[in-house]
């Protein structure tokens, strides 16, 4: 898995990527691999790489559209920016981090509108 804390401390915007070395991308599996550097089988890669739960929504969110250079367009809800967000079952600071992964997702909305709902 990256380097992410180095990166972060180095001042790099690093970003989440698909080409995920502990399994299949799950959003909520790399936020959780993020946090706790344990893959899906509960192997631990680099455990010093660890980042905190913010820094690793920033990562997946504001990083990202920075990376591709649509921070003015995505990245955080703000007018004029497109509407992109997740509705969460959990609260992922009320919980342990070796549970996010288990956080249902309930709803997804793109650029303003709902396309899905559990």
């Amino acid at each position: 898995m990256f380097a992410l804390r180095s990166f972060l401390d180095a001042g790099i915007r690093a970003t989440q990527a698909s080409d995920y070395p502990p399994g299949e991308f799950i959003p909520m599996m790399a936020l959780q691999s993020e946090v706790t550097r344990t893959d899906t089988k509960g192997n631990i890669w680099g455990p010093k790489q660890k980042i905190t739960l913010e820094e690793a929504i920033r990562v997946g969110t504001i990083n990202g559209a920075y990376a591709s250079y649509e921070e003015n367009l995505k990245s955080s809800i703000e007018t004029g920016k497109l509407a992109d967000l997740v509705v969460l079952g959990r609260d992922p600071f009320k919980e342990n981090p070796s549970t996010l992964v288990t956080i249902p997702v309930e709803r997804t909305m793109a650029d303003g509108r709902w396309t899905f709902e559990s």
